[in-house]
This record gives structure tokens, sequence and C-alpha cells, in this order.
């Protein structure tokens, strides 16, 4: 049951119906578009004779134009409401959609891709404004977890689904039918999602107030253990982990395809599982950061046998990176639950552009690394280049997880001393 501003009132049918699921679709195409490069990279390298580097540039345009359209869309959220909002970036959207199909070159992919990135970077937060405005409070986090499986189907419908699909059409025309899904998705959400009154015009954020959010130690303190993992996360399951299974692995595309599958659905799992692990623990007095920092570790330690190159592991490492990387999504929840409630709304848009910058940076960086390698005969880069890759990202997780459990130290050394004074009280 919720309510709007005026105190009109709907039924949870009609919340389902009208609210979660028109934005949803949106959400779940957006997961799709991310990770759909993950399963096109041999047809978008043979299309175009793309070297790994301008791979990984062609992909994370995505990234880099979704993270700077964070805080403008928080704005028009709040000024315009999520359904006039989706409505433009979702025609942005299948505009650029339409403009990657028809790209012919490079720079014309790199361009489309970021307005790609543009017209999807209000969906996830259009959705929780959406829903957070028809049901009761009580209910968001299980309605939002529910929001982020529906983003694992999305990326699990870029693998396997789409490969099926190549067999009827080639990219171009796979692209072309994304683009009239994502318009028609506009058009549901205009049709079918309830008018609601604005309670005033939000004013834009001073610098002042960015640095705020920034500069309160909870969200230092959750972004120094989990921002370079989840950057990690978005960054390599979107793309770099199929270029893995097949240059070093040696797996055929449809063998890629059906992994990528299982790892994208893993997605679903993990993000049911972390819920439920959160609130087993917090029942228990375990703080959601500590439970993410064991995740972390597990997390890197995964990529730790990823760089040893264990062959009877390949199957086995590439789906584990993505059920046990979705730990990296409680980020969302540790900076709510542990911020002023004055800081929360900044605090989400802040860090969605932390995260997608840095998932930029990662997804970009990794292709320049693996492009320092000369390719075989048929285009697979070595195992070593991948190999120092990977390790140069856990080299860069691993100073915030350091940092984590030192500092848990003092606190445990303190509190024997306490039990062992007391004791001999």
């Amino acid at each position: 049951m919720g309510a709007d501003q005026q105190g009109t009132r709907l039924s949870g049918i009609a919340v389902f119906f009208y609210v979660f699921l028109p934005f949803a679709l949106g959400h779940y195409l957006s997961a799709l578009l991310r990770t759909v490069n993950a399963v096109l990279a041999p047809d978008l390298v043979a299309s175009l004779a793309l070297n790994p580097a301008q791979l990984g540039l062609l992909t994370s345009a995505f990234f880099v134009s979704f993270a700077l359209v964070q805080l403008p869309v928080g704005i028009a959220l709040d000024r315009y409401g999520p359904r006039k909002v989706q409505l433009v970036l979702l025609m942005v959207a299948a505009t650029g959609i339409l403009l990657f199909a028809c790209g012919r070159s490079f720079a014309e992919l790199v361009a489309a891709r970021a307005i790609i990135g543009f017209g999807l970077g209000g969906c996830f937060m259009s959705a929780v404004k959406a829903i957070s405005t028809w049901i009761t409070p009580t209910r968001l986090p299980s309605v939002q977890g529910y929001l982020i499986a529906v983003g694992g189907l999305g990326a699990a419908s870029a693998t396997t689904p789409v490969r099926m699909a190549l067999q009827y059409t080639d990219w171009r025309g796979l692209f072309i039918l994304l683009a009239a899904c994502v318009a028609c998705t506009a058009g549901l959400i205009w049709a079918l999602s309830p008018r609601t009154v604005q309670p005033g015009k939000a004013r834009a954020p001073t610098v002042q107030s960015i640095l705020d959010v920034y500069r309160d130690p909870a969200f230092r303190k959750t972004i120094s253990l989990i921002l370079a993992p989840h950057a990690v996360f978005f960054g390599i399951q979107g793309l770099w982990i199929g270029r893995w299974l097949s240059d070093v692995a040696r797996f055929p595309d449809a063998a890629v395809a059906y992994l990528l599958y299982l790892s994208m659905a893993a997605v679903i799992f993990g993000a049911i599982a972390v819920g439920m692990v959160t609130e087993w623990a917090g029942k228990r007095g375990i703080k959601p950061l500590d439970v993410a920092g064991v995740g972390i570790a597990l997390f890197v330690v995964v990529q730790v046998a990823i760089v040893c190159n264990w062959k009877p592991s390949f199957q086995l490492l590439s789906v584990l990176f993505t059920l046990i990387g979705t730990i990296t999504g409680i980020e969302y929840a540790i900076v709510a639950q542990s911020m002023p409630p004055t800081l929360t709304g900044r605090a989400a848009t802040c860090l969605n552009l932390l995260i997608f910058v840095g998932a930029f940076l990662v997804q970009a960086g990794f292709g320049l690394l693996v492009g320092m390698w000369a390719p075989d005969a048929a285009g697979r880069y070595p195992a070593l280049a991948y190999q120092v890759a990977f390790g140069a990202l856990v080299a860069v997780q691993l100073p915030g997880l350091f940092r984590f459990f030192m500092a848990r130290r003092p606190a445990a050394s303190g509190a024997v001393t306490m039990d062992l004074g007391a004791s001999e009280a």
C-alpha cells in the first residue's frame, strides 16, 4: 500500500504494475546494455579491428558518461519527478543505441556508447525514487533488493540470450531491437506511472554541500574499503571476464556466453544472499561494514586465484567473481544507514559518481595493460598479460582492505584487556 503527496492511495498490486514494473524494466535494460559488450566483443573486434585498449575505451565510455550525469539526474528527479526524467533520458538512450547500430568508425561508436550511458544514467535512481514515493519505508530495503535482482536478470540476458539472438541477426540488428525496447519502456513509464506533485524546486547542490559528503567520516570509511572493489566488479564483469575466458582459457564463443550467463545470473542469487547474510549478522550485533570486509577479502582471494592462472578453476572462478563481487552492492545501504539523513540523498549520487568513474578507469586501464603484449595469430592475448592486469587490480584493492582490518585490531585488543581486567577484579 502506498500514498503520494496528495494522499491518494494505491493497492499493492497497482504499485507493482504501475510503479515497480515499468521502472524495473528500465533498470533491466540498463544492466543489459552495460554488460552486453562482454558477449559482443568478438563481433566488435572483427567488425572494426579493435585492439584491447580501444575495446576497453569503447565499452568504458558508458561508465564515464553514466557517472557524469549522476548529480544532474539527482537534481532533476527532485525537481520534475522520475516519470518526466525517465521519459527524456530513455529517449536519449534509444537515440544513442540507434547511433551505435549505425556507427562505422571507432570514434562514432565511442560517442554513441557515451550517449547510451548518459541516457541510462538515471534508471536505478529513478526506480528508487518512484518506489520510495509509493511504498512504506519499512518495505523499501526488500523492494530495492528485488530491483537489484532485476538488474542481475538484465545482465544475465546480455549473455546466452544475446548469443542466441545473434543467430538470427548481427550486432547492429540487435542494437536496433534494443533501441525499440528502450523507447517502448519510456512510453510505458509515461503512460502507466502515476503522476505525483513535487513538493518544491530542489536547489542545485553547492560545492560546499558536496564537500560535506566527502568529508563525512562514515562516507570516507565506507568508500575506503568498498569503492575500489566495486569499481573492479563493474569494470571487469561487464567486459574483461569474457575476454579472459576466450583468450586465456581458450573457450569457444558459445562456452564463453554460457559461462557469462551463469556469472550474471549469480548476481541475482548474490544480491539476495547478501541481504539475508547482512540481516542475519545484524541480529547478532555484527555491523554491515564488517560483513562487507569479509566479503571483500573473499572477492580479492578470487582475483588472486585468477592471477595464479590455475586452469582447472577457470569456469568456477568466472562465476565466483560475479557471485562474491555482489557484496560490493552493500555500499549503498551502509552509506544510507551511517550518514546523517540530511546527507543521504547527495551521498547516493556522489557514490554513484565515484563508482562509475572508477569503473571507467578499471575497464579502460585493464585494456591498456593487456594491449602491452602482442596477440597470437588468432588474436588472443597471452595469459601473462591478464595476470599482470588482474595483479594490478589486486594491488589497488589491498590498501583499503589492509586499513580496514588494521583498524579493527586496536578495538579487539582493548576489548580483551577490559575482559581480563574484569576477570581479575
